[in-house]
């Protein structure tokens, strides 16, 4: 029997805490972070991004992603300072399943610190514990292997190699499919 998730914590996203991090719901008062991030390079790269974003798009997405229904979307906030390290979001909800993707994109010199496997591990919690989901899955590209590195850390599995998924840069790259079940081993934070 596939549990119910609870829709209530996708309509009225809170706030998360992690040891060094603070989660909190992704909004109209975040554009000049997610704006400037837009702008790196090598963020796109990672995340193998081409749309070229307008203000005003990325200003309506932000005000309308708090009440949506099939997603979450935090602004990643450092506790200490609270400066804007990135975003992490579960998204594409299928209920029947009780299944979603994560994703998360860092600013230009936050990986390599921790920060990222916290964040997901923060969202796992929450995922499996507070929504009552079952699977959480998201792809990385072959190029990123920091990344594919931190999510094994927070738990995630390989399940297997998607080929020539991107081309960039003149090159075909491989984006590698991972998940994480409920029933999984995974480090936590509750």
């Amino acid at each position: 029997m596939v549990p119910d998730i609870d829709p209530r914590e996708l309509t009225a996203v809170r706030p998360l805490d992690g040891p060094r991090i603070r989660l909190v719901p992704m909004g109209p008062e975040h554009f000049e972070a997610v704006w400037s991030g837009l702008a790196d390079a090598e963020t796109l790269r990672l995340t193998g991004t081409r749309t070229e974003f307008t203000e005003a798009a990325v200003r309506e997405h932000l005000a309308r992603i708090r009440t949506a229904p099939d997603r979450a979307d935090w602004a990643i906030l450092e506790s200490s300072t609270g400066r804007y390290l990135g975003e992490i979001v579960l998204n594409e909800l299928d209920d029947e399943n009780a299944s979603m993707n994560t994703r998360i994109a860092l600013l230009p010199g936050v990986p390599g610190r921790g920060y990222g496997t916290e964040a997901m591990t923060v969202v796992l919690d929450h995922a499996f514990t507070s929504i009552r989901l079952h699977r959480v899955q998201l792809d990385v590209y072959a190029f990123n292997p920091r990344a594919l590195r931190s999510y094994e850390k927070a738990g995630f599995v390989v399940e297997g190699r998607q080929r020539d998924t991107l081309f960039w840069d003149g090159e075909w790259t491989d984006s590698i499919l991972m998940s994480v079940l409920s029933t999984d081993p995974r480090p936590t934070f509750r």
